[in-house]
């Protein structure tokens, strides 16, 4: 596949080492202002750095648009003009709706949005994945190319906001979960680096039961809590604490936080 990712920032950079990692390129073309940020990427066979988007556009089918969302708009309109019936468009923008896309390029062209995580960049994103109208004619090669960087799902465009917070913002959750969990068996007698590897492996060890096994979460909990044992004991005084609480208040409020910035760029 001939790619383009324009603005390689943060995630547009763990893309292109998942694409490049997981051999799913023809060419791949990454484009920044500043190319020193992404010089690790230079000299892999087929990548081009560029500051030039105009040229990446041109020698690419798939181009994916990872800039900040004030920027997109301007891009587009400065791109539209070396748009072909060829070009697959996919926006991982945040709040930037396929109807605003549309206005800009046209409702013929293939508008796909995607929302990747940075676990991507080690082939482990979880990808919720929409499109126009048009573009449902090429979604299926926006999940070849999610599929081969973790797993993708499609859901309705209405449900993206909601998707941001649980997939994309999640990784931040889920890494100050494991955080807290290397800092209490480091309280518990382990030295940073042992405890850390506990608290990762342990994290990874549970999503892959669930993964699996297709189990809910309570089934595998009840497999290691024993009457008057100490799992339920802890189990219990973190919901005394308010865990579950706390993790659902904060992703509503991220969700909230992030319906306040699309309402800001209407």
């Amino acid at each position: 596949m001939k790619i383009a990712i324009i603005g390689t920032g943060n995630l547009g950079k763990s893309i292109a080492k998942g694409l490049i990692t997981n051999n799913a390129i023809t060419s791949l073309y990454l484009t920044k202002r500043n190319l020193d940020d992404i010089q690790d990427l230079d000299g892999y066979k087929d990548v081009v750095l560029t500051t030039d988007n105009a040229e990446a556009v041109q020698h690419s089918d798939i181009l994916i648009f990872a800039v900040q969302p004030a920027h997109l708009e301007t891009i587009l309109n400065d791109i539209k003009p070396l748009l072909t019936e060829n070009h697959v468009l996919i926006s991982t923008i945040t709040g930037f709706s396929i109807a605003k896309m549309e206005s800009i390029v046209g409702q013929d062209a293939f508008v796909i949005r995607a929302m990747p995580n940075t676990a991507i960049a080690v082939g482990k994103s979880m990808t919720c994945i929409c499109a126009n109208t048009k573009g449902q004619e090429r979604i299926k090669v926006a999940e070849a190319i999610f599929n081969r960087l973790g797993t993708s799902i499609a859901i309705p465009e209405n449900q993206m906001q909601a998707a941001t917070v649980v997939c994309a913002s999640g990784i931040a959750f889920w890494m100050r979960l494991i955080r807290a969990t290397t800092q209490a068996a480091i309280q518990l007698g382990f030295d940073a680096k042992e405890a850390q590897e506990l608290a990762m492996h342990t994290c990874e060890g549970a999503a892959s039961l669930l993964i699996t096994t297709g189990n809910h979460p309570e089934q595998e909990i009840d497999k290691v809590t024993t009457p008057k044992g100490c799992t339920i004991e802890g189990l219990n005084e973190m919901e005394h604490k308010g865990l579950s609480s706390s993790l659902i208040q904060g992703m509503v409020s991220s969700f909230n936080k992030i319906n306040s910035i699309k309402t800001d760029q209407l």
